[in-house]
């Protein structure tokens, strides 16, 4: 086999020395050319592996197909009809985890980069003004969705697909979710992409009402017996940030990586004609591993700071995708791995002044899989800074589940629905995404929205019989 089918086209980037001072974005993606020069490795298996690892089942071969014979539109129109966010998922999805790493491609060579030919191809979409294919007529039939992330535009999308007349409700000033307040502008441009992804759900029919609090503006109950609604989903995300629990957390200089990012993302505080500063010091330290980890760490170095990510497992252990971890070196980051904050110091002011941490070596496997990190005795150390970011994870907001009588909840707070349906306790209200699992990816709590979709549609018209 030629050796340029057992690699993927490389996709250009922003060089790491002019990216690191700039919030433009980062990878650049494919031309048309080089899409289809891409396309052409696609083995288009007869049992595509790749459609299985896909949590909202885009069938990839044959979208990848068209794009190998140039016909984007065509391609375009097999993706919306699983997905309602195919620039988003381009984007920032882990295809090395799911599609791309189920690519029989891969067993020999590098899989096929399906996710920048995703990108591509919503792209292509965007630019020559092809929206997706709504319903021909509405059934009828009222749904409203909490929340206007990932999850709740998906299962808006694709309720209207089949012709039901949806609301969305958000609580933000802007529809997004996640997607406008937590990931960076140089990973997920705003204005390109976000925006341009809502305008296609609101082109299938869908409203959507922004700075509605339901559980204050409205609850569940009134959208069910007031409004006319016959069922609810709830994506309403999970916002609320987790702390360590260690001595200093309080001090001046300590942020959660929720309200750090959602002030740059959303609030735009990295531009200079918005009145919305951030703080933001010479030396950040960023505890966590995580995406999120990687987003506040490079934000702050783009702030103009020194940035020290402190994870407390190895690099191999490390929960981000690895082209974060590999963009976030390139970048400059400090990376103290094996490494566990025990306290945050503060001077006599109260504002942050360094991090005392403890050396630790990984033991035996703990129930997630991953070898257990163990403290090194006397091997305490401090790092100097003047800010400290916690990115350790967010639970869903208790505001819903403390408003509606019956809504069953586990002991973190995450709603408990049904893994197939997003069915909750409740009759007629589905649930999914972050709001059920606690923070996790895009393309998954897309998937839970999808499902939930099915799940009303099946119940609605069980109503109907």
């Amino acid at each position: 086999m030629a050796d340029n089918m057992m690699k993927k086209v490389p996709v250009r980037e922003q060089d790491p020395k002019v990216r690191a001072s700039n919030f433009e974005e980062v990878c650049l993606g494919y031309n048309e050319e080089e899409a289809v020069e891409e396309s052409l490795r696609c083995l288009h298996c007869k049992n595509a592996k790749c459609v299985g690892g896909c949590p909202v089942n885009i069938n990839i071969p044959e979208f990848i197909g068209a794009v190998k014979t140039r016909d984007f539109e065509k391609a375009y129109n097999v993706i919306s009809e699983s997905s309602s966010l195919p620039a988003v998922c381009g984007r920032v999805c882990p295809q090395e985890t799911q599609c791309e790493g189920r690519c029989i491609r891969g067993i020999k060579g590098e899989s096929v980069s399906i996710g920048k030919l995703e990108r591509f191809v919503a792209d292509w979409a965007k630019e020559n003004g092809i929206r997706p294919q709504g319903a021909a007529q509405k059934n009828g039939h009222k749904v409203a969705i909490i929340g206007a992330g990932p999850a709740g535009l998906t299962c808006a999308g694709d309720l209207a697909k089949i012709g039901y007349d949806v609301t969305i409700f958000e609580a933000l000033h802007k529809a997004g979710g996640v997607l406008v307040y937590g990931i960076p502008e140089f990973r997920l441009p705003k204005d390109k992409v976000v925006e341009k992804e809502v305008d296609n759900v609101k082109s299938l029919g869908v409203k959507i009402e922004t700075n509605v609090i339901v559980g204050r503006s409205v609850t569940i109950e009134e959208l069910l017996t007031k409004e006319g609604f016959e069922a609810v989903f709830i994506g309403s995300g999970a916002g609320l940030p987790m702390f360590m629990g260690i001595p200093g957390e309080q001090a001046k200089g300590v942020f959660s990586a929720n309200e750090f990012l959602t002030r740059n993302n959303l609030m735009k505080a990295y531009r200079e004609d918005y009145d919305t500063p951030i703080e933001c010091g010479k030396k950040v330290v960023v505890v966590g591993g995580g995406n999120v980890a990687m987003d506040a760490a490079r934000t702050s170095l783009r702030l103009g700071a020194e940035v020290h990510i402190v994870y407390r497992r190895s690099e191999a252990e490390l929960p981000a995708r690895a082209e974060e971890v590999h963009h976030a070196k390139e970048e400059g980051i400090i990376f103290d791995l094996l490494t566990n904050p025990t306290e945050i110091l503060a001077d006599e002011n109260d504002n942050v002044r360094g991090i005392t941490c403890i050396r630790m070596e990984l033991g035996e496997p703990d129930a997630s899989g991953r070898r257990r990190p163990v403290p090194v005795e006397g091997s305490e150390f401090e790092i100097e800074c003047d800010t400290v970011i916690m990115s350790l994870g967010t639970r869903p907001n208790p505001l819903i589940s403390s408003t509606t009588y019956g809504l069953d909840v586990n002991r973190k707070l995450c709603i408990i629905a049904d893994e197939e349906t997003g069915a909750t306790s409740l009759d007629g209200v589905y649930a999914g995404g972050d709001a059920v699992t606690g923070a996790a990816t895009v393309i998954l709590a897309m998937g839970a929205g999808k499902k939930a979709a099915a799940g009303i549609d099946a119940y609605i018209k069980a109503k109907e019989a």
